[in-house]
Order: structure tokens, then sequence, then C-alpha cells
């Protein structure tokens, strides 16, 4: 059960009567008519194969509301396109499976490629921005959710509370962001989220002063949540990054282009547990290690747009700074988990904030060596700007894929 504290300067929706989801179901489906619903699946071709997917799908069967489900496949040759089609053909809803290994979706990315307009590195960023170049193609729904493929604890609630701010009729925001405690098998996780970025941003705030974006990011409960939802048009104009800094990115997308009052946040799940990434303390490309690096250069140029200047002493101040705020959060950390009955290595989480601490200055070495690094994918608007007809046609090439490869 949450409080009903608003803190920062964004809403937060709080879960606060356990209302039923019965009724709430309802009272989307009467919501759909106005403004028609679609879920995003961002999905590697493994997760078909894990424990988390399957019961992903089955959940998905009992939702009432959505129009279409539109499914990003990553890692899947031709034959495993053809399982996918076979695995999420028992959804009752409107589906397409977008195939960004086939032949069709590679030729119109190399065209892409060749403007300039393409994502430049592959990800979950590559797979949701396709994904929402899709949704502007079918013009269909209104109002859109996005969740990750491996939650193990998923139950449908999830999916209607994430989506209800912004498939409401009488509410007005553009853009809901999906929080819940990181609590599972006795433990507490989300390390990156609190462990790298709380206290990054409240290390800026001493390092930079009173800035109003700063104090934006640091209202997010879990800024780092896969979860969100949007109503369509915020998907023309908004740039993200291809790497771990997606959602950092979105976040600051959001503050680009709304005012806070069309931005809010909520409570989605009581419990939550996911695939967690190793802590890669010995390899920078990949794991919690590249993620932590991509996290703090989104945050560094998203404050050089707002005309903050950085130099190598800005960052070795801020590498001091980040890492007394966060070790100080692992001692409250460690008090929350005892008093809760739950537990917490302290040896490594004070490994994880020294691994942070050195990729705080990694990512900033990194920012001021590559200046004319491109890191967002370009703007939707300004992709049709340089091929007027690809919205057209990557629906076309979805379709085309479906028709030449199911079963059906």
């Amino acid at each position: 059960m949450g409080d009903f504290h608003q803190n920062g300067i964004i809403t937060t929706l709080h879960n606060l009567s356990g209302r039923s989801l019965r009724e709430m179901e309802q009272e989307l489906t009467e919501f759909s008519a106005r403004r028609p619903m679609a879920l995003i699946l961002p999905s590697l071709f493994s997760e078909l194969e894990g424990d988390a997917l399957p019961h992903i799908v089955d959940e998905l069967t009992l939702v009432p509301y959505l129009t279409e489900i539109i499914v990003g496949l990553d890692r899947a040759d031709e034959s495993q396109y053809r399982e996918s089609l076979r695995f999420f053909s028992r959804l009752p809803q409107d589906h397409h499976v977008l195939w960004h290994d086939g032949p069709r979706l590679k030729a119109l990315d190399e065209e892409l490629q060749a403007q300039g307009v393409a994502p430049k590195e592959l990800g979950k960023g590559r797979n949701v921005w396709y994904c929402m170049g899709y949704t502007l193609a079918t013009n269909r729904v209104e109002s859109v959710a996005l969740h990750d493929c491996d939650i193990l604890t998923y139950d449908r609630s999830l999916l209607a509370r994430l989506i209800y701010p912004v498939a409401n009729p009488r509410f007005n925001y553009e853009f809901c962001k999906g929080y819940y405690s990181r609590v599972a098998d006795g433990k507490i996780n989300g390390r990156v989220s609190r462990l790298l970025v709380t206290p990054l941003l409240r290390a800026l705030k001493k390092i930079l002063g009173d800035m109003e974006y700063l104090e934006y990011m640091d209202s997010f409960r879990y800024p780092l949540a896969g979860e969100f939802s949007f109503r369509r048009d915020v998907l023309t104009d908004i740039l993200i990054p291809s790497d771990w800094g997606l959602e950092i990115g979105v976040l600051s997308e959001m503050y680009r282009n709304y005012s806070n009052n069309r931005l809010c946040q909520v409570d989605i799940a009581d419990a939550y547990d996911h695939k967690h990434q190793t802590l890669s303390a010995d390899d920078d490309s990949g794991g919690l290690s590249k993620m932590s690096i991509d996290i703090s250069k989104a945050l560094f140029r998203k404050l050089a747009t707002r005309g903050v200047t950085f130099n190598l002493e800005t960052f070795r101040s801020l590498k001091a700074t980040y890492y007394r705020i966060a070790l100080d959060f692992v001692e409250t950390y460690n008090n929350d988990a005892v008093m809760n009955g739950l537990t917490l290595d302290i040896h490594s989480e004070e490994q994880a904030v020294e691994l942070f601490a050195e990729n705080i200055m990694k990512a900033g070495e990194a920012f001021l060596d590559r200046p004319m690094e491109r890191p967002f994918i370009p703007s939707w608007s300004r992709v049709i700007s340089a091929m007027p007809d690809v919205l057209e046609r990557l629906s076309n090439a979805v379709d085309a894929d479906h028709a030449e490869f199911s079963d059906g």
C-alpha cells in the first residue's frame, strides 16, 4: 500500500485502494472507444524461450481493451521469425511482429542509413524506435504503453495501471512513467537506479546548483523503469538514445517537449522482478558497467544541451561528490533492509559504487573526447522529411513479412 505524498515537480499517482482489476479494465474498455490503445513489446527471440514472456502472453490474451499489440523482434533468423508468429498467434488482439533482422526491414534500414537518419547501433533503443514508427504508420491508436518482455512477476494489472493515465479522456497527461519497488527473493534489487542514478543526480545538484531539469529527473521514483505510456503525438518529435541511456533520454525529451503538468508517474506493481544484468567489473562493454557509462553520458549530454559546460575538473569533483553520497545511500538501504527483514550485501553494494564512480569518469572523458558524437536517433519527423513515404514502406514491409512467412 503506497502513501499519498507528492514529491518533486511531477504528479505521482499511487495505489491507495487496491482497486479491482475487473473494474479498471471495464473502464479502460469504455475509454478505448475514444482513445484506442496499443502495447509495444520490444523483444529478443531468446525471450520467447524463457520463463517470463510465455506468461506475459498468457496474461495479455485476457486484456479486453487493446486495439493492437506491436512486437519488435530482434536477433531472429527466418525459422525463429516463423516461430515467433506462431508464438504470438494466440493473442486475440490485432498484433504485428516487426522482424528487424529480415531482408525487408534491413533493406529499409540501409536506405535510412545512407541518408544518415537511422539508428547507429543495435539494441533496445533501435527496437523501440522502429516500433514507434510503425505505430505512427498504422495510425490506429491514440494511447500506447510499452513494457519489457522479461518481467518474471507479470500481472496484467501492471498494464492497466500503466496505460490508464494516458487513456482516460478526462486526464491531460501526454506521458506516464511506471514505478515499483525492486524487492525479490528477500533482497533489494535495482542497483543502477539506487546506487548510480539517484546519488549522481544529487551530486550534480551540489556541483551545478539548483536546476529545474535535475529536480525533474530526481522526481521519478524509478527513473530506469522500462515501463511507460504516452499519447501518439509524443512519437513524432522525440529524440532517443539507442544505448542503455534510453530511459534517461525519454524522460529528458518529455521535459524538453512538455510542461510538467502533462507528465506523471504511477505505481504499477507491488512486486517486480526481471532478468538481472551482471556487474561486469572487468568489462565496460557489457552488463551494469556499460549501462552505467551509457546512462552517465546521457545525463551529461542532456545537461550540455541546457547550457552546462563540463571539463575534466568538473568530472573529478563530480566523481568525489557522487562517491560520498552513494556510500551514504548504501547505509540507508542497509538499514531499510534490516528493518524489513531483507538482506543486503554491503560489500557488493560498495563494489558497485566504486565501479560506478570509475565509470562516471570514463563517461565524462568520453563526452569530452568525442564532442561531435551523435548519440540520438533522429526524430520521426526528420526521417519523414528525408523519406516522405517511409511510414507506408515500413508498414508494407511488416505486412509482407507476415503474409510470406505466416502459417495461417
